[in-house]
């Protein structure tokens, strides 16, 4: 499904070099790593947000960076979900219009099912401003996975969420990623959280090692 080929970045140092990684459907990887070692940077490669400076990813066998500009919107709005560390929504607009924005784009119908799984559906026409930061990640969350993407990228998606929250939350992405043959890459500092994927990787001394 996406492969990661010899992947290197830099900034005013040598973050990564020479980095493989394979993600298959129906599967869960972590990569995890202290802070400034690179974690965010990779997600954001495999994502199509950001192009390295040596080596590729491949997404169905096609070079993602090769592609059109139209053909990376595409696969962003529909095929990838990306649930960042920042919520990224729009104040202005309620729960509900926040996650069905999403919806327009990628022609997907309102999962109701989804809403009351992640303990959202009672705040739908509450205004972003008015709903504490763990309801925010759960808005964002499901704005994501409202629009059924084949590859869920998640950055600390866990973060603003008290433990218990977190593994209803994190239990609710599993059994999408199962149950709908897609992909979970994520980043993550919690050990315990990355210990439920299938695949664990530490990223240290610029390599990515492969630690479960």
């Amino acid at each position: 499904m996406l492969k990661a080929l010899n992947l290197s970045h830099k900034f005013d140092y040598t973050l990564f070099d020479e980095l493989n990684l394979s993600i298959a459907p129906a599967t869960t990887t972590a990569i995890t790593g202290v802070s400034g070692s690179g974690k965010s940077t990779i997600l954001h490669i495999l994502c199509t947000l950001l192009k390295p400076h040596k080596g590729e990813v491949l997404y169905n066998g096609k070079s993602i960076y090769n592609l059109s500009e139209s053909e990376l919107l595409r696969i962003r709005r529909i095929e990838f979900g990306i649930i960042f560390q920042t919520h990224y929504l729009f104040k202005g607009f309620n729960a509900y219009e926040n996650i069905e924005l999403a919806n327009v784009l990628s022609k997907q119908k309102l999962d109701l099912n989804l809403l009351k799984q992640l303990k959202i559906d009672h705040v739908l026409k509450h205004k972003i401003g008015e709903l504490s930061g763990g309801q925010q990640q759960r808005v964002s969350i499901a704005r994501v996975m409202s629009k059924r993407p084949k590859i869920i990228f998640a950055d600390e998606p866990t973060g603003n969420l008290d433990k218990d929250t977190a593994n209803e939350v994190m239990s609710v992405i599993f059994d999408y990623v199962k149950t709908q043959n897609a992909a979970l890459v994520l980043v993550t500092h919690d050990e315990n959280l990355a210990s439920n994927c299938d695949k664990i990787y530490k990223l240290s001394e610029k390599k990515l090692h492969q630690i479960g």
